[in-house]
């Protein structure tokens, strides 16, 4: 499978607009960037566009305006075959999880190392690992169906975290978690993000991001209505280091 690279920037919106039927404006004329390594929050009340953003990132739909790059793949032409190499190296977490109910937490956190032909091994102890992470291994051979939403949320990132992803999206992640398994949350985020992870995560939580150097995307009625500047040095010139990760 051909790794996304490292291209400047990893996700390029350009004058972007989402419309739904029947005449719905979910996005307006947005532009921004965001570069390999860089964690963005998208933050706004609900309806501001933030779930739609994340939906044209991972080319689940498409933009009625304008053009979007992802690691330098123009995503209205990209081909299926190019498109699922991309979704592949992609971690999704959505509101809705998208779970197999029927199947166990550890079965569903394997699924996207078992469709990359990911050595048993390498599954087992990865695995094992978010499981840990996550305060999820009591529940590692319970079903799905059987599990809170708030688990079922933690079980849901943990897919998405799986394959180490060059690039991860997550709405409301801690959205019906409590203050403690947020922390770990974020704490596998950032994780990530030192490993060389580009994260971009939607929000209502301002706890999130306050004190911290990461750059904040804030949408109102589908526009940006402030974008402040990132205080650490250019994430393209950030070099990965290694996860304490199996």
């Amino acid at each position: 499978m051909e790794r996304i690279l490292p291209q400047s920037p990893i996700i390029d919106f350009s004058k972007v607009s989402k419309i739904y039927p029947p005449d719905v404006i979910a996005l307006r004329n947005v532009s921004f960037t965001v570069q390999p390594g860089e964690t963005l929050f998208i933050t706004g009340m609900s309806g501001a566009g933030k779930s739609s953003m994340l939906k044209l990132i991972s080319a689940i739909e498409r933009p009625s305006q304008g053009v979007i790059l992802v690691a330098g793949h123009d995503l209205d032409k990209i081909s299926p075959s190019q498109l699922q190499n991309l979704r592949r190296q992609m971690g999704v977490s959505f509101q809705d999880f998208k779970l197999l109910p029927k199947q166990s937490v550890a079965d569903n956190i394997a699924m996207p190392l078992e469709v990359t032909y990911t050595p048993k091994k390498t599954i087992r102890d990865r695995v094992n690992y978010l499981l840990d992470s996550l305060n999820l291994s009591a529940k590692r051979d319970v079903r799905l169906e059987k599990l809170s939403r708030g688990e079922q949320q933690r079980v849901a990132i943990a897919r998405a975290a799986a394959n180490y992803p060059p690039l991860l999206l997550a709405d409301e992640p801690t959205g019906n978690l409590d203050q403690t398994t947020t922390k770990l949350v974020m704490d596998l985020f950032d994780q990530l993000r030192r490993a060389g992870t580009t994260l971009v995560i939607a929000t209502h939580d301002h706890s999130l991001y306050q004190n911290t150097n990461h750059h904040v995307l804030e949408l109102t009625q589908g526009r940006i209505k402030s974008s402040p500047p990132v205080n650490h040095p250019a994430s393209a010139t950030l070099k990965p280091t290694p996860l304490n990760r199996p």
